[in-house]
């Protein structure tokens, strides 16, 4: 299993800067790839970037490209999410996740088998 937990989340102004931290261990399952969601009205979860592990190949959504960043520490086994020029659209609660799969893209909340509890986001006008 995959175990992850998230934190970082906090409370910040529009156009402030925010990183969230998410620690991650594998026991017996190697994850492809690591990722950042985060949750929509009505409960679903929304892709936010994603990290291929193989590859170190970074994979944003149209609405965090060029203003997010995700990134990780091999060492400490720690996935980030740098999020800059934030609005208060980006208030959620984000989590991190685990894709065990070599197939697909790893850009849809299905392909993800293991979660992290989520840290709130909340960005203020």
């Amino acid at each position: 299993q995959v175990q992850l937990v998230e934190s970082g989340g906090g409370l910040v102004q529009a156009g402030g800067s925010l990183r969230l931290s998410c620690a991650y261990f594998t026991r017996t399952e190697s994850a492809y790839a690591l990722g950042w969601f985060r949750e929509l009205p009505g409960g679903q979860r929304e892709f936010v970037a994603a990290l291929k592990l193989r590859t170190s190949r970074p994979i944003y959504s149209d609405s965090v490209k060029d203003r997010f960043t995700i990134s990780r520490d091999n060492a400490d086994n720690t996935l980030y999410l740098q999020m800059d020029r934030l609005k208060p659209d980006d208030t959620s609660v984000y989590y991190c996740a685990a894709d065990l799969s070599p197939q697909g893209d790893s850009s849809t909340s299905s392909e993800y088998v293991y979660w992290g509890q989520g840290t709130q986001v909340t960005v203020s006008s």
